[in-house]
């Protein structure tokens, strides 16, 4: 029994030793030619995540950036900070950059290289639509990015001056002078020679990289993270969040225009994909759908307008509370929020206004529509015969016997036959009170 116990844990051992050598022998390459996004940010941590998983022996992350998003940048610098596997960045290949958002990455990393050809920096912070941040909100932005930054340099042991430099100036080194100030730790002319250089490196608290015959395994990215790092800018994701919803208004204030409904599904599908990984404030929200339930009670209840304008209030404050990012960049761009504010409510609004007025408009087809119109006799009503009444005949009765050629006015409609009374009576009516008068 003993020998069959020692036996089993030997077979799994083995089996967990075989697995452990076989991930030791890979090398996962994350490819980021991007701005970077909360997209981005997925893609880098499912690929550190799975590397993880596979006991993989490093993680590079070739980086080719113009900056992007803090919030975004501040995810990803978490990730590799937290990550067991040694994690490299590699600005790469020659002409690439890894600029603002990029600078931090870059800190962050257990090897930072560079490829020849390459610059870092200029990593000072921007407002949406790439404006500088003005007042008290730009110095409290750049002082937090710095802390951060120091931090980072720090705990890697590189230039913390310079990075404070690169976020407060602007300032911007190629890789040969990046190499020189410390920002930087190797330069490498490609992957395979960056793989090279590290065989054999140690690193702090993660010992000593064997990349011997190491294997290359690309890290691709998946249809989730490609649309997700098309929609997730906050003015996009807002812009497809108010598509869906007009779309979804139409379809139930028209029911069967189908294309519309259509459209608003998908778009609001997308919206909400994005929003999962944008800092989103449900209050915001709560007031979008509820502008929605106003502009919907507008169909219903005479307001002269009073829930109209409740509808636009509730979806501007909702639209000016949706995001509560820290940073400008994740927050609505306000050349964003004003004009679509003023379309989607302009839209809603005359939907209202059509639907509410063919609700109290009188009826032009169908048997309801006949009700009041005037026609003529074509077969004496004793009581029943037929009446010629919007170019048709129909069958008709009245309570009191009316000849051919006799005016008629319709009355109602009963199972397609016309109730009628004659019309002559009001002619005349009409003409004796103008003779008396």
């Amino acid at each position: 029994m003993k020998a069959k116990m020692l036996g089993l844990a030997a077979l799994v051992w083995f089996i967990l030793a075989s697995h452990v050598l076989a991930g030791q022998n890979e090398v996962y390459i994350i490819k980021v030619a991007d701005a970077i996004s909360p997209g981005t940010a997925e893609y880098i941590k499912s690929g550190i995540e799975t590397a993880e998983e596979k006991a993989a022996t490093a993680v590079i992350i070739e980086l080719d950036t113009p900056g992007g998003l803090a919030e975004s940048m501040r995810l990803i610098v978490q990730q590799i900070l937290g990550s067991n596997v040694p994690v490299v960045v590699f600005v790469s290949p020659s002409g690439a950059r890894a600029a603002s958002a990029g600078v931090m990455i870059t800190m962050a990393a257990d090897v930072a290289a560079m490829a020849p050809g390459t610059n870092i920096g200029a990593a000072h912070p921007v407002g949406a639509g790439g404006k500088d941040i003005d007042g008290k909100m730009s110095e409290k932005v750049i002082n937090d990015m710095v802390a951060q930054a120091k931090s980072v340099a720090e705990q890697r042991g590189r230039n913390a001056q310079w990075v404070e430099a690169a976020i407060r100036e602007s300032v911007s080194v190629t890789e040969t002078e990046a190499l020189q100030q410390n920002i930087i730790d190797l330069i490498a002319l490609d992957t395979d020679d960056l793989i090279k250089q590290l065989n054999g490196r140690e690193l702090k608290n993660k010992g000593v990289l064997n990349l011997s015959d190491v294997k290359k395994v690309v890290f691709e990215e998946t249809l989730r993270t490609k649309i997700l790092k098309t929609i997730s800018n906050p003015n996009i994701a807002y812009i497809l969040m108010m598509i869906g919803l007009a779309g979804l208004y139409f379809e139930l204030s028209h029911p069967g225009a189908i294309f519309p409904g259509v459209i608003g599904g998908i778009a609001l599908i997308l919206a909400f994909f994005a929003l999962q990984t944008l800092p989103v404030n449900y209050a915001g929200i709560l007031l979008i759908v509820l502008a929605i339930i106003f502009f919907i009670m507008e169909m219903k209840i005479t307001s002269y307008g009073l829930l109209s304008v409740a509808g636009i209030v509730s979806l501007l404050l909702g639209s000016l509370m949706l995001f509560e990012g820290s940073t400008p960049d994740m927050k609505l761009s306000l050349r964003v929020l004003l004009p679509t504010v003023i379309l989607i409510s302009g839209f809603f609004v005359a939907v209202a206004s059509l639907v509410f007025r063919a609700q109290i408009s009188k009826p032009t087809t169908g048997s309801r529509g006949l009700v009041g119109e005037i026609g003529v006799v074509k077969k004496a009503l004793k009581p029943e015969g037929k009446v010629f009444i919007h170019g048709e005949l129909w069958n008709a009765r009245a309570k009191e016997p009316l000849d051919e050629n006799v005016k008629v006015r319709v009355v109602k409609v009963v199972n397609l036959i016309l109730e009628v009374e004659s019309a002559d009576d009001d002619v005349f009516s009409g003409a004796q009170s103008k003779s008396v008068s």
